[in-house]
């Protein structure tokens, strides 16, 4: 992957525009502004990839009951799905990290209520759902235990998917380059510079100034903390969160699994990733900031993966990833101009996988032309006071 080196000069004829968080929010951000005509840098404090983008199930979506988001939340995640489907047109290729061989949740037995909630609600939505008996789901999702499934059956989403977000960020900052975008990785905690009231430049951890006319900040679960120095606030409630990849396996399995206990999809080199809620409540968060996970969270939740899968397999664990999850304080993504600061944007949200190649096309829009998107009206950083 070239990058650039920060004595690099900026064209004095484009838009200079930094972005800072080598994610999948700010890889395709950087890759439209650069599309766009933009002279753009993306910085990273570490490798890309290296943050939540790098533990995420990435399940492509947006089941839900009535209430669970908003619909303009709802609007923007089956853009967030049609782009991903033109994506996959352009790079063919993509398919090996890029699927939609759809999504299978069931609830708990015997408490059903809650997911025939959502299924109706889904119906009404015009969202691809189909209600499956425990002997039907073996046809619709190869690699599933059937005997796992509920009496009351499962929920198969045919239209949903998953994406490795390490080979996607790959892809998007490639095209970034291409278009002759720059890329410094391992530059520390960035910090912005604001100048007579607006975003002027980007300093990097070892002190380096790079000018700007505008910044993007993509940080993940630092956004919040990171816009406090412009009395800005935006609500977090960012937990822990642990993705547990195992060593390639001999299943079937094609879709996004959600099941009470564990989250589970396959990944393009034949390994299996997984994550439950259960899991990340077992990490020990310690005082200076480091992680501790037990190998008997981990056990049991290859365990918990292993009974929902054909044959039993026996699972281990190759490698697990533990760090923030991204989630604003009142569930909905955050996008757009911090009003008390002009020139200085941020994208914070939950559903990263979901909507970064639609939030970067909506965003290089406001950031190149200055015009809002209705898109993104209700999610404005704004709203929290």
């Amino acid at each position: 992957m070239p990058v650039s080196s920060l004595s690099s000069s900026f064209s004095s004829s484009r838009r200079r525009i930094a972005v800072v968080g080598g994610g999948v929010l700010g890889a395709a951000t950087a890759a439209q502004l650069a599309r766009r005509g933009a002279d753009v840098v993306l910085v990273t404090d570490s490798d890309l990839a290296s943050g939540a983008s790098g533990r995420s199930l990435s399940w492509l979506n947006s089941f839900g009951g009535p209430g669970v988001r908003s619909a303009a939340y709802h609007d923007l995640r089956m853009l967030g799905l049609d782009r991903y489907r033109t994506f996959a047109h352009r790079v063919p290729s993509s398919s090996a990290y890029l699927r939609f061989d759809g999504g299978l949740t069931w609830a708990p037995p015997g408490a059903p209520e809650p997911h025939r909630s959502a299924f109706a609600h889904l119906r009404r939505c015009g969202y691809d759902a189909v209600w499956l008996s425990r002997d039907e789901v073996a046809d619709w999702t190869p690699g599933v235990d059937p005997a796992a499934v509920p009496d009351e059956g499962a929920i198969f989403n045919p239209g949903e998917g998953w994406v490795d977000l390490a080979a996607l960020v790959r892809q998007l900052t490639a095209d970034l380059t291409e278009a002759g975008g720059r890329i410094v990785t391992g530059a520390g905690a960035a910090s912005v510079v604001v100048e007579r009231g607006r975003a002027r430049a980007v300093r990097t951890g070892a002190g380096e100034r790079i000018d700007v006319d505008a910044v993007l900040l993509a940080t993940g679960a630092a956004v919040p903390r990171m816009v406090q120095a412009y009395g800005v606030t935006i609500e977090d409630a960012t937990p822990v969160a642990l993705l547990v990849r195992t060593p390639p396996v001999d299943t079937p399995l094609r879709a996004v699994l959600n099941t009470p206990r564990v989250a589970v999809r396959p990944a393009p080199d034949g390994s299996l990733v997984m994550d439950s809620d259960a899991a990340a409540e077992e990490v020990v968060v310690h005082p200076d900031g480091s992680y501790e996970v037990k190998d008997a969270t981990v056990e049991q939740l290859l365990r918990e993966a292993s009974a929902v899968l054909e044959g039993d397999p026996v699972l281990t664990a190759a490698s697990y990833g533990v760090g923030p999850k991204p989630i604003p304080g009142d569930g909905e993504p955050v996008f757009g101009e911090l009003g008390e600061v002009p020139g200085l944007f941020v994208a914070f949200t939950h559903s990263g996988a979901t909507l970064a190649l639609i939030a970067g096309e909506l965003l290089a829009d406001e950031i190149l032309t200055g015009e809002p998107s209705p898109l993104l009206a209700a999610f404005r950083p704004g709203r929290f006071g």
